[in-house]
């Protein structure tokens, strides 16, 4: 069922916490404290109901509720957005269309995703997304200049850290992972994270077996890296969820606990 966009023409940041962020810092800074920006819930609007838009995305809609999250995370025109572990690219589409003309997506996946999205990402952007680079690297050497990114997104991924594709190698390293999301933001710059949550206190290895995070890891590693904890939203958090069951367990598919976090590079 299509997204009811009645929503959209009173939207804020509601549950969030905090809102998207500019090109320069000091503009970074002032959004992160706020909502969205001006004209958000037109734009929004827009994307949503693109024509051009796949139908699969649209039935996707309701349980991931992304007017809500594109909300809190405040896309602005003409913003370089770096969308770690794109998939199939459902959040690209939106992206795409909310930075503009002006503005640039890189769809990032690890190599070894390709196993299983064979070339989604191409038929998702090629001939569409004009403003779309597709990039495949590690989660540990991400394909972006020093500071060139206002918004780094990594949607359902921060527990892939721990997953070992067929018992090989991992798909990164954890604190340089961290250090590069740091390293190609500008000042200012702007981390979202979304992850399902694993119970309270349970091991990293937990992300590798049932694909999910404790929270409270994510926010450590985080700090290290040097990111201040800006909000959350709550919008997709789940209280009767089981948090030791897999997340592909029929009894919980899509239906997650999942938490939704706001990080800011200071400013220099």
């Amino acid at each position: 069922m299509r997204f009811g966009l009645i929503a959209l023409a009173a939207l804020s940041v509601g549950g969030a916490a905090a809102g998207g962020c500019g090109r320069d810092s000091g503009e970074v800074a002032s959004h992160a404290a706020g909502a969205a920006g001006t004209g958000y819930p037109a734009r929004a609007s827009a994307a949503l109901s693109h024509r051009d838009r796949p139908g699969a995305d649209f039935a996707d809609d309701e349980l991931r509720k992304p007017a809500d999250v594109l909300a809190f995370i405040g896309v602005e025109p003409g913003m370089r957005i770096f969308e770690m572990e794109a998939g199939t690219g459902y959040y690209t589409e939106l992206f795409s269309r909310l930075v503009g003309a002006e503005g640039e997506i890189v769809m990032h996946s690890p190599p070894a995703f390709d196993a299983f999205l064979g070339d989604a990402a191409n038929r998702r952007v090629d001939g569409r997304l004009d403003n779309v680079r597709i990039s495949k690297t590690s989660f540990d050497s991400l394909d972006a200049a020093d500071g060139s990114i206002d918004l780094v997104t990594w949607m359902l991924g921060p527990h892939e850290l721990y997953y070992r594709p067929n018992g090989g190698d991992p798909l990164g390293d954890v604190a340089t992972t961290y250090n590069e999301i740091a390293r190609i933001l500008k000042p200012g710059g702007v981390f979202i994270v979304l992850d399902h949550a694993a119970a309270v206190g349970a091991p990293e290895t937990t992300g590798g077996i049932i694909h999910r995070i404790d929270p409270a890891i994510v926010r450590a590693l985080a700090a290290v890296a040097g990111f201040v904890f800006a909000g959350e939203s709550d919008v997709l958090r789940n209280p009767q969820d089981s948090f030791e069951t897999n997340v592909f367990d029929p009894s919980v598919r899509r239906k997650t606990d999942r938490f939704l976090y706001k990080f800011v590079k200071p400013a220099e």
